[in-house]
């Protein structure tokens, strides 16, 4: 039975506990302890012992430490490609490019990925592309995979650099630069294509209607991205700068490429990752929303633009 003079906590009365908090001394029951450097805080000391969150250098916070974004991400990937296997058949996992690695056009391709057009769909004699307004193209075609190893590839190379960079900048940012990225190299091959330029005995460019897809563009922005990161921190920048150069010559040198997606993209998240790291501490975030913002601007105006150019 609880006598009158018998301590109770503060926030359930009807709880005899002989606990105090350490620094208003209030009593509390073992339900109410927050374990402190010295004792135990009621819930209101501890709120107040906690503070702000601990930021990196770029803004990022301790929730980017469990890689949430780049996990979802690579989810939206594989689930994408396991739809295009569902609705395209055997074919969709492999059997066509690069001997017999890649895999071939499916119905969801040929809805999502990146053509230019204004082209005319063999199978319903309707106009398509992105001239035609379907921007939507822009976006999806960086969730579209060519088969079983493109995917592969991307999801490894997203996996390994943005397990990096997603902690450091935190799940916003990182969430920015990859889809301004991808965005970026969407917008590079829309603005190149049909361009009749060669280079190592073939087009750089695909034509007008040329399907392609991939999130090579926004894994391009990753590794630009890595490279400022870390010259920001003043750290070494030569593994970083030996996967670019193997990268770039893979680009060049093997046919059924988009060149112009992944040095868009390289390009985009380059300057990004310059706007985030650099953004003065005492402006930060609003120095790299603007940076954001101001790229995204340009992408879209030079979308328009090609577009009034084509139509």
């Amino acid at each position: 039975m609880t006598q009158a003079t018998d301590p109770v906590c503060y926030r359930h009365p009807s709880r005899v506990t002989y606990l105090r908090c350490s620094r208003c001394d209030r009593p509390i029951c073992p339900d109410c302890t927050n374990d402190a450097a010295v004792g135990q805080h009621c819930p209101e000391c501890a709120r107040v012992r906690s503070g702000p969150p601990a930021r990196t250098a770029f803004g990022g916070t301790l929730s980017g430490q469990h890689g949430h974004v780049v996990k979802i991400l690579i989810g939206i990937n594989v689930a994408v490609a396991v739809l295009a296997f569902l609705v395209g058949g055997v074919r969709a996992a492999g059997g066509a490019g690069w001997g017999g690695l890649l895999g071939g056009n499916t119905p969801l391709h040929d809805w999502g990925a990146m053509i230019t057009g204004p082209a005319l769909d063999p199978r319903t004699l309707e106009v398509v592309g992105v001239a035609d307004g379907e921007y939507y193209r822009l976006i999806t075609s960086m969730f579209l995979h060519y088969g079983a190893f493109h995917l592969l590839l991307n999801m490894w190379a997203l996996w390994v650099v943005g397990g990096v960079l997603e902690p450091l900048l935190g799940r916003l940012r990182f969430l920015a630069l990859y889809l301004v990225s991808g965005l970026g190299g969407s917008v590079a091959a829309y603005l190149t294509a049909g361009a009749e330029v060669e280079a190592f005995g073939r087009p750089l460019f695909g034509s007008m209607n040329t399907l392609t897809a991939g999130a090579s563009g926004a894994v391009f922005g990753l590794f630009a991205a890595f490279y400022v990161v870390l010259r920001r921190l003043r750290r070494d920048t030569s593994m970083i700068t030996m996967i670019l150069v193997i990268n770039l010559i893979f680009t060049f040198t093997v046919p059924n490429i988009s060149v112009a997606g992944h040095l868009g993209g390289m390009i985009t998240g380059g300057l990004i990752a310059v706007g985030l790291a650099y953004a003065p501490r005492q402006h930060r975030t609003a120095v790299q929303v603007a940076a954001v913002s101001s790229i995204l601007v340009i992408l879209v105006a030079l979308t328009a633009l090609r577009t009034i150019s084509l139509t």
